[in-house]
C-alpha cells in the first residue's frame, strides 16, 4: 500500500443522538450520507473525539460501523479506538472491523496527557496492530496537549510497526506537522501523512499532504476538498479564501475547552436541519445561545463559498 492509497480526505463525522442519550440511527444515516455527497471524501473516520466514540459502548461502536458501511460501500472507513488498555482497545476494534471498517486509528489514551513511557506507546500499538491484524493509523496529537504529541524518536519506533499504513497528523502548528512529515518520508514513504489541524489546513497542504481526517468535512466537506484542489492545482489566491473562512469557523470550534468541539459542531448541524437533536450525552453540556450565534454567523461564510 503507497501513501497516495491510505492516504485521502476522511471526514471525522459526528454521532447524532436524540434527547434521552440513545443513538439517532435516521440521523446518523443522513449525516453519513450528506458528507459523502462530496465526491473529494475518500470516506470516513469514525468513533473519533468529533464522534464522541468514547461515550459510545462497544456495541453502539458497531453499530455507527454498521450504517457507514451501509451507506458507503465503495468508500473506505477508518475507525478509532481510544482505551487505557491494549487489549480493551483492540477487542473495540475487532468488534468494528467485523462490522465493516477497513482499518484502525489509534488513539492516544488519556492519561499519556501526563506523560508515557516510550515502550509503554510503541506497544500499545502494535499490540493493536497483532491482535487486530488490520491496518494502523496513528494520531499524533496537538503540541498543546500534554505528552500525547510523539516526541521524533517515539516517532521513529512507532514507524517501525509494519502495520502503520498512515498518520493523521494534529500537531496544530505547522513547524511539528513538518517535523513529522519529513521523518516518515525518510523512514516510511509508504505511510500517508494526513494533515489534520482544522485551522492550519492551508499550511500543511502548501507543504505537502497526503490527505487529511477533520472535524469541519463533517460540515463543510465541499470546502475542504475544494482548498485541497485549489492547493493542488496552484489557485493559492482561491486556496487563501477558504482558508479565511474556515479559520474563522475553526477557531470557534476547537476553542478552549476543547471538549466541546463535538457539542458544537453538532449544534451547527441541528441549526441547518441536517440532524434531529444537537443532544450529547452527559456531563457534555449543550451548546448555549449566544455561543451558537457567533459560530453560525462564522459559518454562513463557509456556506457561502461552497462550489
Amino acid at each position: 500500500m503507497t501513501a497516495g492509497e491510505s492516504g485521502g480526505l476522511y471526514a471525522a463525522t459526528i454521532c447524532p443522538m436524540l434527547e434521552d442519550g440513545t443513538l439517532d440511527h435516521a440521523s446518523l444515516e443522513r449525516h453519513f450520507t450528506q458528507v459523502l455527497a462530496d465526491p473529494g471524501q475518500a470516506g470516513l473516520l469514525l468513533n473519533g473525539h468529533a464522534g464522541e466514540g468514547i461515550h459510545l459502548t462497544r456495541s453502539e461502536q458497531s453499530d455507527v460501523v454498521r450504517v457507514a458501511r451501509s451507506v458507503a460501500p465503495g468508500r473506505r472507513i477508518l475507525v478509532a479506538v481510544s482505551s487505557e488498555n491494549t487489549r480493551f482497545a483492540a477487542e473495540d476494534a475487532r468488534a468494528a472491523l467485523a462490522a465493516g471498517a477497513d482499518a484502525v486509528m489509534v488513539f492516544a489514551p488519556f492519561s499519556w496527557a501526563l506523560g508515557a513511557d516510550p515502550r509503554s506507546v510503541v506497544d500499545h500499538h502494535r499490540g493493536i496492530a497483532e491482535l487486530t491484524g488490520a491496518p494502523v493509523y496513528l494520531f499524533q496529537g496537538s503540541v498543546g496537549a500534554g505528552h500525547t504529541a510523539y516526541k521524533p524518536d517515539v516517532l521513529r519506533r512507532l514507524l517501525e510497526i509494519e502495520a502503520v499504513v498512515g498518520i493523521k497528523e494534529g500537531s496544530w502548528e505547522t513547524r511539528a506537522y513538518e517535523t513529522t512529515r519529513r521523518i516518515a518520508r525518510e523512514l516510511r514513504p509508504d505511510v500517508a501523512v494526513m494533515a489534520s489541524g482544522d485551522e492550519h489546513l492551508f499550511s500543511c497542504f502548501m507543504i505537502g499532504s497526503d490527505g487529511s481526517a477533520v472535524s469541519l468535512s463533517a460540515v463543510v466537506p465541499e470546502l475542504i476538498s475544494a482548498l485541497d484542489k485549489n492547493v493542488r492545482e496552484g489557485r493559492i489566491e482561491a486556496a487563501l479564501g477558504i482558508h479565511s473562512a474556515l479559520f474563522d469557523f475553526a477557531a470557534l470550534v476547537y476553542k478552549a475547552p476543547g471538549h466541546l468541539a463535538a457539542a458544537r459542531l453538532k449544534a451547527c448541524l441541528h441549526e441547518l436541519g441536517r440532524i434531529s437533536s444537537p443532544a450529547c450525552r452527559r456531563p457534555t453540556p449543550r451548546i448555549e445561545t449566544a455561543e451558537l450565534s457567533a459560530l453560525m454567523n462564522a459559518l454562513r461564510p463557509c456556506l457561502d463559498l461552497i462550489p
